[in-house]
């Protein structure tokens, strides 16, 4: 029984008592009529006309409670009729979901049976591809079989023509000799014509001494050993000359050849630090990785030096390769490069141009990355994007064997310890010694003092000019005026003095590459140059339109004369001027 039928059996009820009440009402009222003994009294007549009405009027009420009863059933009568439609329809839904059921239940059957049979095809499709992939490995393999093959061939041509331009030049010398022996007999002849004239001569000779002797009046000993005597006082003389001479540039040259002796000693003493700092290895999946890496004919390792300015050492480590530049930046761009080209498989000149930039780009991101680490680190907030970017290219930059972003969070943490010590500014004095280095990032790109540009950037991006005091004072460039550049100059003291935070040798040996390529950029028509072999080759990429096969050997020799005009370093350096034409189009 639902909630509305219970409502209106109640309501019948409650009405069914008020007619029950007013008839009883009634009959009450018919009672004391009927026990009434003078009906003639006016008072009982009134008495009775009013029951009258009243009697009149309950049943006027119970005839209207009857037709709310009727209605009320009618009602009733309406709600059940709607209840069993209700319920009709719920029973029509239950059918109707049961048959939708049953139909999607068919449907996923359909679904699973069609997606089983794609995976079919799709594992069916994969297993051909990966037939496909294996053929063509074969087939590059084979190749490269055959190009090994006709290179073998050609290497034997070779030996051949050498063995016979050397049965050529063995005949050659034959006939020399036999020529030469003809010269010998020639000269003897001509040694015994020059025998008999020296006698001659001789002869002569002693005829006009003693001639000069009569003249004169003296031997010829006492003439001679007056001769030597006027000799010997003119040879002292000018003795005397060439030994002070030799004294004056012995004193002006000590100092630089004492300097080109330190700097040898210290390039042979730090070799192996210098090779660890300078040196990643790249570990392969195989061997025969190598071969695919070097290319045919060396184009793909010569491209990829060329692009990536980092010196490629392929040896018999197994599995493995080395990449060498003193540019730790430009070395980590290589680095990724050719790890991307490994995983990729497709190594071509092309692509590695393209890898390249991919790579150059990561390589930004992670020293943005860093920078921003080092802000959250040292507790700043609020500084220029710019100077963001700037700190980041300090993440590869060392300064005498320091990280110089290290240094700078060093720095700034030394800094606030001592500001809080003596109840300073701790956060302008932690900015301060922070960005005291920024300099050292654009020292390639502007010329001065690294403190003197790291000042002209932090005002020109909206630093306090108690920071850029502090920056530009901390080496003494501009005397310090405040506590913040005093503090900043001995932090900076601290962070760089410390036991084994230092190397002078790496050092100078960074900064010498470094000069080896400001020398070739300077120079007109220069479009990149790479610093190789430890520095002990310069390559310099030229631009064709500008620069001609005549003037990239004019080049060469300027650059290798001011290398060794302004540059002290061991051994010798090969320049190499390189001029390439490249032409592309497009097939559409």
């Amino acid at each position: 029984m639902s909630a509305f039928d219970v409502v209106i059996l109640v309501a019948v009820l409650v009405l069914t008592l008020v007619v029950l009440g007013a008839v009883l009402f009634g009959v009450r009222l018919i009672r004391g009529l009927l026990t009434r003994p003078t009906p003639e009294d006016p008072a009982y007549v009134a008495e009775k006309d009013r029951q009258e009405q009243s009697l009149a009027a309950l049943r006027t009420a119970a005839d209207e409670v009857n037709s709310t009863i009727d209605v009320a059933k009618s009602a009733a009568a309406a709600a059940r009729a709607e209840a069993a439609g209700a319920k009709a329809e719920a029973k029509a839904a239950r059918a109707e979901a049961r048959r939708v059921l049953d139909d999607a239940r068919a449907e996923a059957d359909t679904v699973l049976e069609r997606a089983h049979k794609q995976a079919e095809a799709d594992a069916e499709q994969l297993r051909t591809a990966a037939r496909r992939s294996g053929e063509r490995e074969v087939a590059v393999l084979a190749a490269t079989t055959r190009e090994q093959a006709a290179e073998v061939e050609r290497r034997a041509t070779r030996m051949d023509e050498r063995e016979r331009l050397h049965t050529e030049e063995v005949e050659r010398l034959a006939e020399r000799e036999r020529q030469l022996t003809a010269a010998n007999a020639a000269l003897a002849a001509r040694e015994a014509a020059l025998a008999e004239r020296e006698a001659a001569l001789a002869e002569v000779e002693n005829q006009r001494r003693r001639e000069l002797e009569r003249v004169a009046g003296l031997t010829a000993d006492a003439a001679r050993a007056e001769l030597v005597e006027a000799i010997e006082g003119q040879a002292k003389r000018e003795a005397a000359l060439l030994v002070r001479d030799i004294e004056s540039d012995a004193r002006s040259t000590a100092e630089q050849r004492a300097r080109h002796i330190v700097v040898d000693a210290i390039q042979r003493v730090a070799s192996e630090q210098t090779a660890e700092s300078v040196v990643s290895v790249l570990h392969l999946p195989g061997d025969e990785m190598k071969g695919r890496i070097i290319g045919r004919e060396g184009r793909n390792i010569r491209a990829f030096e060329s692009v990536t300015g980092v010196n490629l050492i392929i040896d018999d480590t197994p599995e493995a390769v080395l990449l060498s530049c003193f540019d730790p930046v430009r070395r980590e761009v290589g680095r990724l490069t050719l790890e991307k080209l490994v995983l990729d498989g497709r190594i071509h000149p092309h692509r590695i141009e393209e890898v390249h930039e991919l790579a150059r780009q990561e390589v930004d991101q992670l020293c943005h990355r860093a920078a921003e680490d080092a802000l959250v680190e040292v507790g700043i907030t609020e500084i220029h994007p710019e100077l963001v970017t700037l700190l980041g290219r300090l993440r590869y930059r060392t300064s005498y064997g320091q990280n110089v972003l290290k240094h700078l969070v060093e720095t700034a943490h030394i800094a606030g310890v001592m500001a809080a010590e003596l109840r300073l500014d701790v956060p302008l004095i932690k900015r301060s010694a922070f960005l005291h280095d920024i300099g050292k990032a654009l020292t390639h790109e502007v010329e001065g003092s690294h403190a003197i540009i790291g000042a002209d950037v932090a005002r020109k991006y909206g630093e306090s000019e108690d920071v850029v005091h502090a920056i530009e004072a901390h080496h003494n460039e501009v005397p310090p005026q405040t506590v913040e550049a005093v503090l900043t100059q001995a932090s900076d003291a601290c962070s760089g003095g410390r036991p084994g935070a230092r190397r002078e040798s790496l050092e100078a040996y960074v900064k010498r590459l470094e000069r080896i390529e400001e020398i070739a950029a300077g120079k007109v028509g220069v479009d990149k140059v790479f610093a190789m072999q430890a520095g002990r080759e310069i390559r310099v990429m030229v631009k064709p339109d500008d620069v001609d096969d005549i003037g990239a050997a004019v080049l060469a020799r300027d650059v290798a004369k001011q290398v060794e005009e302004e540059l002290t370093y061991p051994g010798q350096i090969r320049v190499t001027v390189v001029r390439e034409s490249r032409v592309t189009e497009i097939a559409r």
